[in-house]
């Protein structure tokens, strides 16, 4: 049993990927109340799934005639596949496509103990029921077809894998684009505060700070900031001479900055490809330890344009 070769495992494979999709996004659907095409490619193929089965069908060679053997095995290799892929897909995008954390007995948000259980039972399932079948299909294809079949699917999911992965790093680095423009108007948002001081009587600052309090309570930075340039600009306006002209180009300068970067800002939207916007639409669970805020802000952008 599973002495197959190349073109056997890759039809295998394939067949596992576009079963686990199914698996998946119908689960997915079902608990969002509404269609999501799950996963990290764009077509119907999650390779999770597929490297799973065929590490189960791998691991569970030794021990065919031995269930608890095969239950141990497949429990011990598909978490550290879960584990391994992990790891490697949060290093390479900056990005959790799922997230254990809270679950009983989890390791990292990346391993639980009921999943790893589960994939046990489910390798015993694979290599007792379900592969039969499949296998008994894929013997009843005559071998060119087969062969012209996996061909034209290895080039299709190739094609798919790559501009998938592309699009994940092209994510990660709007992610970093928009983690440094915070740090600049954090900066930006230091300088105000200063400037603002500057001119302000006592009395006159600690109502400014009262209305600043309200409005970081209501709004983000960048609302923040438009408050504080409002403020310079009627300040200038009613007192001239309160800043002198290096203070006045600075500010003018500042002004400049932050209009950039709401340009950038609306930007954004139209950089989300649809290859992006799926990507965070279709993976509820998503998210970035590393880059928190700026990937909500990437979801709201999302889901605004659904809207």
């Amino acid at each position: 049993m599973f002495d197959y070769n190349g073109f056997q495992w890759l039809f295998f494979f394939y067949f596992y990927c576009f079963g686990g999709w199914c698996f998946e996004s119908a689960y997915v659907s079902f608990k969002s109340k509404k269609w999501v095409n799950r996963g990290f490619m764009r077509g119907p193929f999650l390779p999770l799934y597929g490297s799973g089965a065929i590490m189960m069908l791998v691991v569970s060679m030794p021990f065919q005639d031995n269930l608890w053997l095969t239950y141990i095995a497949g429990v011990i290799g598909a978490t550290a596949l879960e584990y391994v892929t992990g790891v490697a897909m949060e290093a390479l995008f900056q990005v959790r496509y799922w997230d254990y954390t809270g679950k009983f007995m989890n390791y990292q948000g990346r391993i639980c103990l009921r999943s790893s259980l589960a994939w046990g039972f489910l390798t015993i399932l694979m290599t007792r029921v379900i592969h039969r079948p499949i296998e008994s299909l894929m013997y009843a294809m005559p071998e060119q077809v087969l062969h012209y079949f996996t061909i034209l699917l290895t080039i299709y999911i190739v094609a798919d894998f790559t501009l998938s992965f592309k699009a994940a790093l092209d994510l990660r680095d709007i992610m970093v684009k928009i983690e440094s423009a915070k740090e600049e108007l954090g900066r930006m948002q230091k300088r105000l505060d200063v400037l603002i001081a500057f001119s302000n009587d006592e009395k006159e600052q600690k109502q400014l700070d009262r209305e600043e309090r309200r409005e970081l309570l209501m709004n983000d930075l960048t609302a923040a900031l438009e408050q504080k340039f409002a403020i310079l600009k009627e300040k200038l306006l009613s007192k001239p001479l309160a800043y002198g002209e290096n203070v006045r180009e600075e500010i003018a300068e500042l002004r400049g900055k932050f209009s950039l970067y709401r340009e950038e800002q609306r930007e954004e939207g139209k950089l989300l490809d649809f290859f992006k916007r799926d990507m965070i639409r279709n993976n509820p669970s998503m998210r970035s330890e590393t880059y928190g805020s700026a990937f909500e802000e990437l979801r709201n952008i999302v889901n605004g344009q659904e809207k």
